[in-house]
Formats: C-alpha cells, sequence, structure tokens
C-alpha cells in the first residue's frame, strides 16, 4: 500500500503536540511565581525577628545596667534614714540611656520605669517597639519588647571586728559637731550594724567583735586559765633589811583658844569672782581644763608664832628609841586670808577676817627612820589573777627586731598572731597586768624626773607609780568576740565603752588580728559555716597618731627597764617607730588570713603607714560626724554583693 503525501503530515504534526505534552521545562516559573510570597514571608520574618532579638538583648543590659546602678547609688543608709534621693532616679536612667540610646536600632516609643521594693531591691521595667521592614507588607509595622530586672544589695556571711581607739582624745569634739567623738563614732556604728542587718538575706550570718585599745587591751575574759603564766616578774620594790637613816620628824597636837585674850575671827564670805583661764584639749589629754591663775591680795595677813618657856625633853619608846622634845607655842593671827576655788569656769574668791585670833597649841619632834625600799624586779605568784580582776595582759616573748622584713615568729611570738599557747612553755603565755606592784626606779614620784635606771636601787624615796597618772597604765573595755549581735545587745556593748590611756596601735591590730583568724586561737569559732564562704573584714579607726611614753606600764612592761622590744641604749628608733613598725607587720599577718582591713582616721591625718596597711582604696578620712557617716556607708556599701536577681 502506497503511503500518500497527506497521510505524512498528519503523522509529523501529531508527533509535535506529543513533544510538547512531554515537555516539563516551563514548570518552574509558574512554580516560582506561586511561590514568591511565602518566601518573602519567612526570609522577611527572620530579618525582623533577628533584628528584634538584638534590640531586645541590648534592651535588657541597658535594664540590668540601670537598676545596678540605681540600687549602689541608693547605698545602705536607706535601711535606716528610709530617704531615697532624687539621684538614684537619675543615675539609674542615665546608665540605662548610656546602654540603650533613644532610637537605636531605629526603635522607637522607649520607656524605662523602676520601683523601689519593700525589702530595698530596685525593680525596673523597660519597653521598646522595634520597626519591620518585610513583614510590614504583611500588615506587622511594629515588634513590642518588654524586658524586666531587678537589682539587690546583699551580704554573704560576713565577719566585722570594729578595732577602736578608746585613748583620751576620744573625748574631743570635732569642729562643726556637738557630741564628742566617741560619741559620734557609736551613733555610726549603731547605724552601720542597721544597716547590715537590713540588708542581709535570710539565713545570712554576719557577726561582730569588738577590740576597744588604748595603752593596752583587755582580753582576760576570753583567756584560757592554761593561757596565762602563774608565776611573773614585775618591776618592783621591797622594804629594805637594813632600813633607811635616822632623823626626825615633827607635829602639833593641844590646839586650844587662848584663855585670857582669845580673840576673834569672822565667817567665810564672798569676795568677788572672775573667769578661769582656759587650757584648750592637746593630743591625747582629751579634755580642756581651767585654771585660777590672778594673784590674790595679801589684805596684811599675818600669823607669827612664837614658843612659850623652854622645851621639855622626854623619853620616846619608839621604834626608834630616842628623845621626845616638846615645845609649847602661841600662834597670833591679823588681817584678811584670802583663798579661792574653782567652780566650773568660774573662779570664786573669798576671804577671812582675824581679829587677833590667838591659839596655843604643842608642837612635838620624835626620832624616826625612814623604812627605805630596794628597787628591783622581783617575781610574784599571779595564779589567782582572775579573782583579782587584773584582765589586761602583758605580751609573750618577743625580741628587738632589726629586720622587719624578716621577722622571727618563733621568737616575736607577740606577732605571731596565730599562735596557741603551749602548757609548758610560759614564753608563749600572757602576764596578767599588776600595775600595784610597779615602781619605776629613779623616776621620781610624779614622773617628772629622775633617769631610768636597770640596776637595782636602795632609796628612801618612794619612785613612780604608774596609777599615779591613770593614762599611763589604762586598762581599756573588754574586748568582745565574734558574734551575731542584735540591736539591744549592740547598744548595751557600745554604752559600756569608756576611753582613757594613749595610743599604742599595734596592741589593737595584734589582737584585732588574734580575735578574727580563722586558724589562730579561736580557729573552731572563726571557721566558715556550712561550706559558705565568710567575708572577713577588719575595721581600724583611730583619732591620733602614735603617742608611747616611756614611763608607761602597758603590754610590754615598762618598757625602758623591761627592754622586751625597745632598748633606749641601744635601738635605732625611737618607741614610737617601734610602735608603728611592729604596727605593719601585724598588719600584713592580718591580711594573710585572707582578712580585708580598712582604716579611718577620725578628726587627724592618715598616718603613712596606715595607708600601706589597708591600701589607699581603704583608707578614709573623716573630720566630723557626716563624713564618718558617709565613710561607713561606703565601707558597709563595698562589704556587700550588688547583684542582679532576676
Amino acid at each position: 500500500m502506497l503511503k500518500t503525501p497527506h497521510t505524512k503530515a498528519s503523522a509529523a504534526k501529531r508527533s509535535v503536540i506529543a513533544r510538547l505534552l512531554a515537555d516539563t521545562s516551563g514548570n518552574t516559573m509558574a512554580i516560582m511565581g506561586a511561590a514568591i510570597v511565602p518566601i518573602l514571608a519567612l526570609v522577611g520574618g527572620a530579618v525582623d525577628m533577628s533584628r528584634s532579638y538584638l534590640a531586645e538583648t541590648r534592651l535588657q543590659q541597658a535594664c540590668d545596667a540601670g537598676v545596678l546602678a540605681a540600687r549602689k547609688k541608693l547605698g545602705t543608709s536607706v535601711v535606716t534614714t528610709g530617704a531615697v534621693t532624687g539621684a538614684v532616679a537619675t543615675t539609674g536612667e542615665s546608665f540605662f540611656n548610656a546602654n540603650f540610646r533613644n532610637g537605636a536600632y531605629g526603635t522607637s516609643g522607649r520607656t524605662f520605669t523602676m520601683t523601689l521594693q519593700t525589702d530595698y531591691a530596685i525593680s525596673g521595667v523597660a519597653t521598646v517597639n522595634v520597626p519591620t521592614t518585610v513583614m510590614r507588607l504583611f500588615g506587622n509595622t511594629n515588634v513590642p519588647i518588654r524586658s524586666e530586672c531587678e537589682s539587690r544589695l546583699n551580704f554573704n556571711n560576713t565577719d566585722v571586728m570594729m578595732v577602736l581607739d578608746t585613748t583620751n582624745s576620744m573625748n574631743t569634739i570635732n569642729s562643726g559637731d556637738t557630741l564628742s567623738r566617741i560619741e559620734v563614732l557609736k551613733g555610726v556604728v549603731r547605724n552601720f550594724h542597721a544597716q547590715l542587718t537590713g540588708s542581709a538575706a535570710p539565713g545570712t550570718r554576719i557577726r561582730y567583735g569588738f577590740v576597744p585599745y588604748s595603752t593596752n587591751v583587755n582580753v582576760g575574759a576570753i583567756l584560757q586559765n592554761d593561757w596565762v603564766v602563774n608565776r611573773w616578774t614585775y618591776q618592783s620594790r621591797e622594804t629594805n633589811p637594813t632600813g633607811g637613816p635616822l632623823t626626825t620628824t615633827s607635829y602639833t597636837e593641844l590646839w586650844a583658844p587662848d584663855p585670857i585674850a582669845p580673840g576673834s575671827v569672822g565667817a567665810d564670805t564672798p569676795h568677788t569672782t572672775y573667769a578661769a583661764t582656759y587650757h584648750p584639749a592637746t593630743t591625747e589629754y582629751g579634755s580642756p581644763w581651767y585654771t585660777c591663775d590672778t594673784a590674790l591680795p595679801n589684805g596684811g595677813y599675818t600669823a607669827p608664832a612664837t614658843q612659850v618657856g623652854a622645851s621639855v625633853t622626854t623619853a620616846y619608846a619608839g621604834p626608834p628609841a630616842g628623845d621626845k622634845v616638846t615645845k609649847h607655842m602661841v600662834l597670833i593671827e591679823n588681817g584678811t586670808y584670802y583663798w579661792q576655788n574653782l567652780n566650773g569656769t568660774t573662779c570664786e574668791v573669798k576671804k577671812r577676817v582675824y581679829n587677833n585670833l590667838k591659839q596655843t597649841y604643842d608642837h612635838v619632834t620624835i626620832p624616826y627612820q625612814y623604812a627605805g625600799y630596794r628597787y628591783k624586779p622581783i617575781e610574784y605568784d599571779v595564779s589567782g589573777w582572775r579573782a583579782a580582776g587584773r584582765t589586761c595582759m602583758e605580751e609573750r616573748d618577743t625580741y628587738k627586731i632589726t629586720n622587719y622584713a624578716a621577722v622571727d615568729f618563733t621568737r616575736a611570738l607577740d606577732l605571731n598572731i596565730d599562735r596557741v599557747p603551749s602548757a609548758s612553755d610560759d614564753r608563749t603565755k600572757w602576764r596578767p597586768s599588776y600595775p600595784n606592784y610597779i615602781f619605776e626606779r629613779e623616776i621620781d614620784y610624779y614622773g617628772s624626773g629622775g633617769t631610768f635606771t636597770v640596776a637595782n636601787v636602795d632609796s628612801i624615796w618612794s619612785f613612780f607609780q604608774p596609777t599615779y597618772s591613770s593614762h599611763l597604765v589604762y586598762c581599756p573595755t573588754p574586748v568582745r568576740k565574734l558574734a551575731t549581735m542584735t540591736t539591744a545587745e549592740l547598744n548595751t556593748y557600745l554604752g559600756s565603752i569608756a576611753v582613757g590611756g594613749t595610743t599604742y596601735h599595734d596592741i589593737g591590730m595584734i589582737w584585732g588580728g588574734r580575735l578574727m583568724s580563722p586558724t589562730g586561737l579561736f580557729a573552731s569559732e572563726n571557721a566558715d559555716v556550712a561550706g559558705q564562704p565568710t567575708g572577713r573584714h577588719l575595721i581600724f579607726l583611730t583619732d591620733g597618731q602614735t603617742e608611747a611614753f616611756d614611763i608607761a606600764y602597758g603590754a610590754y612592761g615598762v618598757e625602758p627597764l623591761d627592754r622586751r622590744r625597745w632598748d633606749p641604749a641601744t635601738s635605732t628608733d625611737t618607741l614610737n617607730q617601734t610602735v608603728e613598725k611592729r604596727f605593719s607587720v601585724a598588719c600584713r599577718e592580718v591580711k594573710r588570713r585572707n582578712i580585708t582591713v580598712w582604716v579611718v582616721a577620725f578628726g587627724t591625718t592618715v598616718n603613712p603607714r596606715m595607708t600601706a596597711c589597708a591600701g589607699a582604696a581603704r583608707t578614709f578620712q573623716a573630720n566630723n560626724a557626716a563624713q564618718l557617716t558617709a565613710t561607713f556607708e561606703r565601707i558597709a556599701l563595698s562589704m556587700a554583693e550588688l547583684r542582679v536577681s532576676r
């Protein structure tokens, strides 16, 4: 069969159509056209969400920065004063603004509000709108962002040891204040306690200890009996067995008015008054005083005494035996006699008029032998020290240090603050302070003249006892070991603190370290609780420079006689320099126990050694009550942990 041309054309047409129907390459355009809208939504949403997430992160950081800054500015005083200044909000807002500028990331509607909570935390809420780009095509023009934040000031377990200068000068009133330094200090410590208590989280342990110091430190109540020696040698005296030289002494007796012409005397009457002379307080004698210095009129007053008849000599049995000589006398007084008394700040002059007042009496002279004394070191039994109320102590063994960078703590047991006394080694024990045993040879009775002598001395004279001037032997208020304290307990203790004595900074730092060390005398009491670390802070406050006296009796005995740490004949340092260098060693040892030291100079300049001890950032000078209050608030704030709580 033949194929015609028409048949061939039809077959070719059918082949082209089939190929077209089988070809799917043109479908891509159609699919893309249909999928473009959801793809744009997906990609645009991711871009907008990324911008929103970045803005939210920065907003949260700004919120946290704002409440942290505001809480720090609020400080700890709000617990006691309740005062919230406008500066708190201003500070918080400034930090928020600095961390999230208005319009950042193209945002709008930025807001930031802060609220003071009842527990003194500061909470904040920050909001902002993030504009969309691609999602705007779908009607979503903004993504609202909200961040919440909160900051609080908290204390972890904390020990605070207050080493307080309680010398005489703490009675001084600083310029601009109305209360003495010691009363200002007590008030500031009360506020400090309230601020820490009010800022502490439930379950937090905050303990307080106190070391009032001056010429010595009162520690007897916290020492175990076997930490104190039973016998000790003091610079003392005993009766000289050979006695003193023979001499005489006189007295009067049998006074009586003349029976024939007794005369008369007028009543005591006021004459005049005048303002007493004012003497300002000195460095360590912290109270001003007044004296009456105007010369008195003589009023023609005379008091002649004449002997009547011969002397009568009789036997005197003694001891010592000898002659008793009696002279019969007559005293005649005429004229106006004046005298004066100090009454507060006023001198009162009084007078008495004599009109030929005649009295008779006997003047008697008898033999006398001064007992005489041998001045020397004497050993005493002091095992009854606690019953005798001897609560201040002399230090344990030490030596005269020449190289303070390499102290031998096996010899300087006073500076070895962790050393626990050994029962069999008296070198390691303390010695009770017995001022009534002390006589300083050869310093005169008033402590104003004479020269120290280490040799034994025989004399009829009574040499100086430091008890004659209480500031030279002062035993301060007892120390208080670390313990939690209620407000009532704190007030009771602060009320007991008295002032006196002179400034020995080293003994204060030594005992502050001993009472606080977690590895020393009271290690079991000062250990961390339940694995929670304890922050340890020693606050050392003084109102004066070192003022050690050679005639004082303190923690190292009578220094020119005992010569345990200082020798006036051979030491290249003065006694003051010795005290200050040993203070530095003690401070260094305290810090080695991971204790933070703060120094406050109140009403005085800062001693460079104290700055070196605490560091410039933890050394403060306060000249009045307001500055001292601010200083303790700064210390409290630095001791606390400022954190974001949500």
